[in-house]
């Protein structure tokens, strides 16, 4: 557990950067950046890495003490940089240069971050992937199609996994890099979602380099570092608000109280349930967080990334049953490349977009699956193609 003192330490440090950076006065960048100088970006980081060291239960300290002075929640800013990228590098990258190179500007948001693992060919089935880095020298040449990928448009840099070596089984042969998404023969192409919105996107990469440097882990151990990644997307996926009542729910009640007109005891009884599952949901995090040592996430993250999507679908689903009619206006569906980084349109759109929550970050069914197999220690799918090198498999 965490000690009085370090906890008065974080709570020292947030408050001087609120008063020496006024969030509601200074730009974002300038206030996340402090906020990571100061070591509480990630507090269970090493110092100099936009961490202090202690706890990892102690950020929901720092973060009460930034956000309520009106700072940002900075996961909504650069959701794959501060959610996935940012533990990757700390725990993977070749140099502690690299890493303060990459995490000052990801924690400031200058650079916003993407994260290329899904293809045409590999979802669900990741370690199926098919594209390919072949050495040249101190560099790699990528050539392959990433897709699904949010926020590719808008990206400096880019969490790559490819496959080095197709004569081993599939999880053996796979490199993960780091891709500077502005390196020539890296092209992005809009996909247009229910919404109407375009923050997903096909990725082509044609020949580009990557310097051997930008590597992270050992060749040929790329699911390994891809588990790092993965483990710290689900848990921030699967997080709730710290504050009683917050995050997706709070938006259900100022629907309720916005519309008495609508209100009837039945919809009242469903809302009351969903709060109280919003509120055991928030709890669990929250202990799972205070209990957090400064390692990584384990499998437990797929619980909160389970229950946190097909909550937020029933939350939605409860406001369209609300407004009845009027749920089925949609404002536009002009293709919007959200280039302000603003997901939050009308309660219909974020109703339409939470369905992709249950695919997103892994699908419910492959969440259902580690918690069986790793948690439970039920008996694992059979897998035809175990033990059989990449390119005997047979793939469509």
């Amino acid at each position: 557990m965490s000690s009085v003192a370090d906890a008065d330490r974080v709570a020292d440090l947030a408050r001087q950067v609120v008063r020496d950076h006024d969030p509601k006065k200074v730009p974002i960048p300038e206030f996340l950046t402090a906020t990571y100088d100061a070591g509480l970006s990630w507090v269970h980081f090493p110092e100099g890495l936009g961490g202090l060291g202690v706890s990892r239960g102690l950020q929901a300290v720092a973060d009460g003490i930034l956000q309520g002075a009106g700072g940002p929640v900075p996961l909504g800013l650069n959701p794959m940089g501060y959610g996935m990228a940012a533990p990757t590098v700390r725990e993977h990258a070749q140099s502690e240069e690299l890493k303060r190179f990459w995490l000052r500007p990801l924690a400031g948001t200058q650079d916003i971050w993407c994260q290329l693992f899904s293809e045409p060919g590999a979802g669900s089935d990741l370690a199926g992937l098919a594209t390919s880095a072949v050495r040249d020298g101190d560099e790699w040449v990528i050539n392959g199609q990433k897709v699904w990928t949010s926020l590719a448009h808008r990206a400096r840099w880019g969490l790559l996994l490819a496959r080095t070596d197709p004569d081993v089984a599939k999880h053996k042969g796979l490199t993960y890099f780091v891709l500077d998404m502005h390196a020539p023969g890296v092209e992005t192409r809009p996909l247009r979602q229910l919404t109407g919105q375009a923050e997903f996107n096909e990725v082509y990469i044609t020949d580009a380099r990557i310097p051997d440097a930008h590597r992270l882990g050992a060749v040929g151990n790329g699911w390994g570092v891809a588990m790092t990644t993965l483990m710290n997307e689900r848990s921030a996926l699967g997080g709730s608000g710290a504050r009683r009542g917050a995050g997706t729910i709070a938006e259900a009640v100022g629907l309720w109280a916005a519309r008495p007109d609508l209100q009837t005891p039945v919809l009242r009884d469903r809302l009351t349930q969903l709060w109280l599952r919003s509120e055991a949901q928030r709890l669990t995090a929250q202990r799972s967080r205070a209990t957090a040592t400064v390692g990584g996430p384990g499998p437990e993250g797929s619980i909160g990334k389970l229950v946190g999507a097909e909550l937020n679908q029933h939350i939605y689903t409860w406001c369209m049953d609300l407004l009845g009619a009027e749920g089925i206006l949609y404002h536009s569906y002009a293709q919007d490349r959200d280039d302000d980084g603003d997901w939050r349109g009308p309660i219909q759109q974020r109703f339409l977009r939470s369905k992709a929550n249950t695919i997103e970050g892994g699908t419910s069914e492959v969440m259902r699956n580690i918690l069986a197999e790793r948690i439970l220690g039920l008996p694992g799918d059979l897998r035809a193609d175990a033990g059989m090198a990449w390119k005997d498999v047979p793939r469509g």
